[in-house]
């Protein structure tokens, strides 16, 4: 029967040692390379002139080219609207949306993208210099649906549910509706920068170089205190025209902001990062991208209608986890892991057994083979040399022993150091006791 006892040959056992190192070796970097990758989040983004998606295309971009921990990919859509139902339904992790449109229960602040401004604009040559005045008229709505929460709030305000029209156009659809005088006035909510101004200039181009008249929301207070999404904003004088300026005196209106906001359930280290990465390109790319100047903090307040997310929060206060306090652990338990490998590595080597086996063992076999060569000596100098040998190997043998405290090997030592002593003796006495050769 063969015995399962016996120690497995020193190839067996260094191979085996090598696959199990190769083994947490692989797993270490598989690890490394798993934790260290960059995190890429989605991103649903549109607007009616697909500039937001262009410009979130190029914050994306940017992210790539500087390798940060988190990246982008964009989910383009039609509009604001078509970006919160995306959102809401759990189908991107990130969005551009504002404030007043859509389901954002889930949705936590990361950014400011900008503000956008209301404008109830009369036509050119138009009585219209109120709202009240409204009364009787058809509001074209630019942009429909995206701005009902705005028509609702004008309604309940002003009582003009069933005293005015409202109608919904796309932008293209306004210059035409101009000189047809569809309406009496627009409503339009843009951010008031160069771009978009543009863009409503050129809704009255062909209207003989005259300008809208500038209707005020003078209950915006009111407003606000029933939709938290919006706030009170003076349109200042001059905004559509320098000279003679338009509107011709600073005008009360209703402002509501965009932000890029965060599914709520996202690891708070990870938008931390994720804010950083974007405060850093904004700041990078602001010159080339001046639509990217109104990218900002949100407001952090605990009562902000948008709750800013835990992990964007941490960056805007500075309360960042310093390396200290996210690595304590790791520090603390580095020694106690090199300790333990420290342990396993020795075990090892006594696994191996290279040191018994190339020293030990062979000292061991050579005393215990001493005995046959004694009773083969014919001179008392060989004695006396073989008395050194063996005083030499038991005095190392018996340190070695002593060392690890192994009473077995100590017991096993002297019983051999008492065996050979008793064979030298016998052998001397043989040899005394033996006529020289040649004697008659």
């Amino acid at each position: 029967m063969k015995d399962f006892s016996a120690p497995l040959p020193l190839w067996a056992r260094a191979t085996l040692l090598a696959g199990l190192v190769g083994v947490v070796l692989g797993a270490g970097v598989l690890a490394y390379r798993y934790y260290s990758r960059p995190v890429t989040l989605s991103l649903a983004v549109g607007s009616f002139d697909g500039e937001a998606a262009k410009v979130a295309s190029i914050i994306a971009g940017r992210l790539d080219a500087a390798k940060t921990a988190v990246r982008i990919t964009i989910v383009p859509t039609d509009n604001v609207l078509d970006s919160a139902k995306l959102f809401a339904a759990g189908k991107t992790d990130l969005a551009i949306v504002r404030a007043d449109v859509g389901d954002l229960s889930q949705a936590r602040s990361v950014v400011l993208v900008n503000k956008s401004v209301l404008m109830l604009l009369a036509l050119p040559g138009s009585s219209l210099t109120s709202i009240e005045k409204l009364k009787g008229h058809t509001v074209g709505v630019v942009g429909g649906e995206i701005n009902q929460k705005f028509v609702d709030a004008l309604k309940k305000e002003y009582d003009l549910a069933d005293k005015v029209t409202f109608k919904s156009f796309a932008p293209a659809e306004v210059p035409r509706a101009i000189r047809a005088k569809e309406v009496g006035a627009f409503l339009a909510v843009i951010p008031l920068n160069e771009k978009y101004l543009s863009l409503v200039r050129r809704f009255f181009r062909d209207s003989r170089n005259a300008f809208p008249t500038v209707i005020p929301v003078e209950s915006a207070g009111a407003i606000v205190d029933m939709e938290g999404a919006y706030e009170s904003f003076d349109i200042p004088l001059g905004t559509l025209r320098g000279n003679p300026p338009v509107p011709d005196a600073d005008v009360t209106t209703l402002r509501v902001g965009s932000y890029l906001v965060a599914n709520k359930k996202l690891d708070a280290d990870l938008i931390t990062a994720l804010t950083q990465a974007l405060i850093n390109a904004r700041n990078d790319l602001v010159r080339d991208q001046p639509l990217l100047a109104g990218i900002a903090a949100p407001d952090t307040d605990p009562d902000a209608y948008i709750a800013v997310h835990p992990g964007a929060a941490a960056f805007y206060n500075g309360t960042q986890q310093s390396f200290m306090d996210k690595y304590s652990n790791w520090i603390y338990l580095t020694p106690m892991v090199l300790g333990a490998l420290a342990s396993i590595f020795a075990a090892a080597w006594r696994f191996l057994g290279i040191e018994h086996a190339d020293q030990q063992q062979t000292t061991m076999k050579t005393l215990f083979a001493l005995p046959r060569r004694i009773r083969k000596v014919s001179s008392n100098a060989e004695l006396t040399e073989i008395e050194r040998e063996v005083d030499a190997a038991l005095d190392a043998e018996m340190s070695t022993a002593t060392k690890s405290e192994n009473s077995q090997d100590i017991t096993t030592l002297i019983s051999l150091a008492n065996r050979l002593e008793d064979a030298i003796h016998r052998r001397r006495l043989t040899i005394a006791t033996t006529p020289p050769t040649g004697e008659g």
